[in-house]
């Protein structure tokens, strides 16, 4: 697989960071939602943020200086879901986030610290449950058990937005039926929730590309045949950049930088 020659840059500063966060399934822990190309390259800037070779760091609350509540819940989640992640059973720490805080698809790979009466957990956003109230999280079934006893079925959080803990760079992956006349790419692996998405078309100007409320970025009349450079932006208004990104059909291609923790 072709490289990629990419450019981190930081554009903003975190002023105030904090954050919150919440989960819900029915009373019987059922979920009530749908819990249903260049040569090698590497980032040829690195602002502030860890290195991803250091491995992975995170924790740091991104800086949307709000704390969530609700109730949490908890289903047979297995890290698939309305994000269209893939699955992954030996993930436990996943959970799907209330339709309102879902924001049609925003919430996508976030990490959010819930705090509960028996304890507190981090978990990644992986799909959503429709039929939760604004701030509920449903957990997956090996989650809620470190914040609550099981029985309980429903308990009241408390929560925050946070960086994930994750090291190596973003990754891009296009789904299965893109081609240069319909493009849709997902980001993976990101410490902070990912604000949008822009490629640079053949006349070196960066497009927008829509989001969709299954977590790919969408582009209705392609992007042309690639390879494409990339303009990311999350939640904090960090900004990655990379070029030479190739097309891989169903598959991924690595980008050369991550977005730094909020610390």
């Amino acid at each position: 697989m072709s490289g990629v020659r990419g450019m981190w840059v930081a554009v903003s500063v975190c002023l105030a960071c904090g954050g919150g966060g919440g989960a819900s399934t029915d009373a019987t822990g059922e979920s009530v939602g749908a819990s249903d190309g260049e040569g090698p390259g590497t980032a040829t800037s690195t602002a502030s943020g860890a290195d991803p070779s250091e491995g992975p760091v995170g924790g740091g609350e991104v800086c949307d200086g709000e704390v969530h509540s609700g109730e949490a819940t908890y289903y047979a989640a297995d890290g698939s879901g309305n994000c269209s992640f893939d699955a992954n059973p030996g993930e436990p720490m996943v959970a799907a986030m209330n339709n309102v805080d879902y924001a049609a698809s925003a919430a996508c790979g976030a990490c959010v610290a819930i705090d509960g009466p028996d304890g507190s957990i981090t978990v990644r956003i992986v799909d959503s449950c429709p039929g939760c109230p604004q701030g509920d999280i449903d957990l997956s079934e090996g989650a809620f058990p470190m914040i609550a006893a099981k029985e309980l079925g429903r308990v009241p959080i408390s929560w925050r937005y946070v960086s994930c803990a994750t090291s190596g760079p973003i990754v891009y992956h296009f789904k299965e039926g893109s081609n240069e006349w319909w493009t849709a790419v997902q980001i993976r692996g990101h410490k902070n929730p990912i604000a949008t998405l822009e490629f640079k078309d053949a006349g070196g100007q960066w497009q927008a590309v829509p989001r969709l409320d299954y977590n790919y970025f969408v582009a209705e009349q392609g992007m042309g045949p690639g390879p494409y450079a990339f303009r990311v932006t999350d939640t904090a208004g960090n900004v990655l950049e990379d070029s030479g990104v190739p097309f891989v059909e169903a598959g991924d291609a690595p980008g050369a930088g991550q977005f730094p923790a909020c610390e």
